[in-house]
Formats: C-alpha cells, sequence, structure tokens
C-alpha cells in the first residue's frame, strides 16, 4: 500500500468540511491551495476564503495562485512531491496541474453525476423538484465535472428542504466519500465508471441575479421550489410595486398552498398576521423576507414597521 500524500485545493466552506476530515483521519496534508483573497461586502474589505482559515488554524502549507499555469506556482506545486491531489469546489485545472501527481487528481461533487455538472448542484437540485441527489468522487480530466467516476453517494431531498440544510448534509456524506475514496486509492482498489451521456443531462448554471429572479407566471411549486433552492443564499427575489413605491425584495422562509382564488398573478394580499402573493394556483405565503439596507425580517415585523396597499404587486 502506498502512503498518500495529498494537495487539496478548494475554496468556500463545502471544502472546510471535507479537508478538516481528511485532516483527523491523519493523512499527509503536504498542501492546501486555494482562492487568492478578495474585497467584499459593502465595504470592500479584503476577506480570505474559508480554506484558507482553516489552513492557517492547522498550519498548513498554502498556496494561492492567482494563475494556475504560471511557471513559479508550477515549480512550488512539483516541490511538494504529491502523490494524489483531492479537488473540492475550486475552479478547473489545467492539465499540467491535474496530471501531476502520479495518482492522479480526484474531485469531490455535490451531485449523482452525470446529472448538474457545474457550478451550483446543490441548489439546481431542489429548484428543478429532485426527489433525491447525492455526492460524486470522479477523477478529473479536460472537461467540466465529465471523468471517470470512482464512487456514487445518494440520499433523499425532503419537500420542505432548503439548500442550506441540503448543503450540510451533502457535506457529511461527502467526507465519508472522500475518505472511501481514498481508502480504495492506498488499496489500488479502484475500479471506475465512465460517465455516459444516454439520458437528458440537466446542468448545474452558475447562479445570477437573472435566474434568481421570481417568474410570477410559473405554478406555485414551481416558485416555491426555487425560493427554497435559494435560501439562505443567494436568495430567491422579486420587485414589489406598492402605489408609487418599488423594492428588490428577498424570500426567505416560505409555503405554497395550492387552491383556487380570484386574485391577480402577482397580487400581494397584506393583512395585519401575514403576507401572501398569489400564483396562477394558490398563494406563496411569506415568513421571511429582506427589504433592501434592512435585515432579514419576518413578515410580521415587516407589517409593523410597513403598511402594504391592497394594489401591491409582485413583478
Amino acid at each position: 500500500m502506498e502512503k498518500l500524500k495529498i494537495v487539496f485545493m478548494g475554496t468556500p466552506d463545502f471544502a472546510v468540511g471535507i479537508l478538516d476530515t481528511i485532516y483527523k483521519n491523519n493523512y499527509d496534508i503536504v498542501g492546501v491551495i486555494t482562492a487568492p483573497d478578495k474585497p467584499a461586502g459593502r465595504g470592500q474589505k479584503v476577506s480570505m476564503s474559508a480554506v484558507k482559515q482553516y489552513a492557517l488554524e492547522k498550519n498548513l502549507h498554502l498556496l494561492q495562485p492567482t494563475n494556475l499555469k504560471a511557471d513559479d506556482f508550477l515549480t512550488e506545486l512539483k516541490s511538494l512531491e504529491a502523490n494524489l491531489q483531492v479537488v473540492v469546489a475550486f475552479r478547473m485545472l489545467p492539465e499540467v496541474v491535474w496530471k501531476m501527481p502520479k495518482l492522479g487528481t480526484f474531485n469531490l461533487h455535490a451531485s449523482l453525476l452525470p446529472q448538474y455538472r457545474g457550478a451550483a448542484p446543490i441548489n439546481w437540485a431542489i429548484i428543478n423538484g429532485e426527489t433525491k441527489t447525492g455526492v460524486t468522487t470522479f477523477f478529473i480530466d479536460d472537461k467540466i465535472d465529465t471523468g471517470a467516476m470512482i464512487l456514487h453517494k445518494e440520499t433523499h431531498i425532503s419537500e420542505k428542504e432548503t439548500v442550506g440544510e441540503l448543503h450540510d448534509r451533502l457535506m457529511n456524506i461527502g467526507c465519508e466519500a472522500v475518505i472511501e475514496t481514498l481508502e480504495l486509492i492506498t488499496k489500488g482498489k479502484v475500479e471506475t465508471t465512465i460517465q455516459k451521456d444516454t439520458e437528458e443531462i440537466k446542468t448545474a448554471y452558475k447562479l445570477n441575479k437573472e435566474n434568481c429572479k421570481i417568474d410570477w407566471t410559473k405554478n406555485g411549486n414551481e416558485i416555491y421550489n426555487q425560493i427554497r433552492g435559494l435560501n439562505p443564499y443567494p436568495a430567491a427575489w422579486t420587485y414589489i410595486k406598492d402605489e408609487n413605491q418599488e423594492w428588490n425584495v428577498k424570500l426567505y422562509d416560505v409555503s405554497f398552498e395550492k387552491t383556487d382564488h380570484n386574485f391577480s398573478i402577482g397580487q400581494v394580499i397584506a393583512t395585519k398576521k401575514e403576507i401572501k402573493i398569489a400564483t396562477n394556483d394558490g398563494f406563496i405565503h411569506i415568513y421571511n423576507l429582506q427589504f433592501p439596507a434592512k435585515r432579514k425580517m419576518t413578515s410580521q415585523e415587516l407589517l409593523n414597521g410597513i403598511q402594504l396597499s391592497h394594489n401591491s404587486i409582485a413583478l
């Protein structure tokens, strides 16, 4: 059995959970690669990635290349003498990087490949109303999330589960998958499966302002799935127009009531006790939301401060 010398690559919190598991299982982590520090938030204060914070806490050798093809970075990476690289929520690697270690470079992806290749697999699984998802480990090749698969772990998605909740569950499942994959590689018992695009492949597109905006002409269940698939981050949003005012509002905790009604699509019904928005087949009941420059609040807290007229509408 060959002793593993691992370089880990990742950036967000999801990757930290995996890195921590590798560390606690006493694998030799010879280097950690993450994104460069960058300005964030309203004050544009320079912030470091979650993976960098963890690497500094554990005193792990850290690299933050801006260019993955730069000679100085490649020289330093080679000097670490890793025989395996593990990638979780990082960027696309050039061939010179993923081919460097003798035992290869494998990625943990938060979907059941080949479905939901791309940047936001956890979000899109919920947005599209899937009832199952999981994680996949696979060896990286020259395309995005298309390499030979090592193993799958599957899980059920509940009807009310948000992306925040599913994210945390998949991180725990991903920890198990990565450790099992490392054990297979250590013992030389890896058997890969080539991905086949024989079925309709759904893509996990990168999230942006446009695809996070709610389309109130869709049916209520589709809107409900979109909102929970973006809760808590980056959050589904809509314009709410009332008289001469218009706000960009983020919606978080909601439910869908399927029922007949005579309201216009998008009409906001606000009473002293609740806020709901009419869809073509019922109502989206809103429990938590956020107005511009305001903190996230309950609908009751909002109603205590803002009175919406009967003419208010979600656009």
